[in-house]
């Protein structure tokens, strides 16, 4: 199979956002790929939600290139679900666009009109106010704060924001003392739970408690469980690597000797 190729966009436009319509188009079109071209909305959910996971992993690793490598990557998906709408004659990249750019006007007259904004609290009311300005101007019920929180969410990003939209509307502890008293009373209703049931519903308990202390604590839960599972896959790695090393079985090894391992792995990492 030969590898020579031809660009289809001149080197000078190369950096053009339109360019990354067109090749989308060229790629879903007559004479293109015909994976790209059976994709639909449903077939590209996962590739989605993958380079938005890719994208996290390249902002925790602090990595510039890969970061940018990542956004195109979300950019793409980003063609693509326009060009299979605009196939279907729903709305096109432009649609998006405006839409998005009114957006972001209309909710910072802060910026773009003579409303006022002391600090980012007051901007975050603001914006809430607007959203339901919005719905009611469109003849929408009103909405619940919980409304805005996707169900497609990771579980802990989930319980942050729904916290958080709690808290926005003043339903929330005096202070972080109240939310750690919570997490103790969880925990022992987790520890008196009888069954698999009322320990699955005291576990989920003692999550959402956990998570409230780390929104009380400027943490972002999902972030930090991200680190904390990449710090275990770290010293687990080099664990496995000493008992090479040393000729031994790691599966092997007792309990006593793997925990010496991670001791070392912990002074290395």
């Amino acid at each position: 199979m030969s590898t020579n190729h031809h660009s289809p966009i001149p080197e000078a436009r190369i950096g053009d956002f339109q360019s990354l319509i067109d090749i989308v188009a060229r790629l879903r079109g007559p004479g293109g790929c015909p994976w790209d071209a059976e994709q639909t909305h449903q077939s590209l959910k996962r590739n989605l939600l993958e380079e938005c996971y890719e994208t996290l992993e390249a902002i925790d690793a602090g990595h510039p290139a890969e970061l940018a490598e990542e956004l195109g990557d979300i950019l793409v998906q980003i063609a693509f679900h326009a060009d299979i709408a605009q196939a279907a004659g729903h709305f096109d990249i432009a649609d998006v666009l405006t839409a998005i750019n009114r957006k972001l006007i209309r909710r910072h007259p802060h910026v773009f009109g003579d409303a006022n904004a002391s600090d980012a609290r007051q901007v975050e009311r603001n914006w809430e106010q607007l959203k339901a300005e919005e719905r009611r101007q469109a003849g929408k019920p009103e909405p619940s704060a919980m409304d805005s929180v996707p169900a497609a969410l990771p579980a802990l990003s989930a319980a942050q924001l729904i916290q958080d939209r709690a808290a926005r509307f003043g339903f929330d502890w005096d202070n972080i003392d109240g939310v750690l008293d919570k997490l103790a009373e969880e925990i022992a209703e987790f520890r008196a739970a009888a069954s698999d049931e009322e320990r699955l519903d005291e576990f989920g308990d003692v999550l959402f408690a956990l998570v409230n202390v780390a929104r009380w604590s400027g943490i972002q839960a999902e972030d930090a469980l991200r680190q904390a599972n990449a710090k275990f896959r770290t010293r687990y790695r080099i664990m496995e690597r000493l008992a090479s090393q040393r000729g031994q079985d790691f599966t092997a090894l007792p309990l006593d000797d793997k925990e010496a391992l991670w001791q070392e792995a912990k002074s290395a990492n």
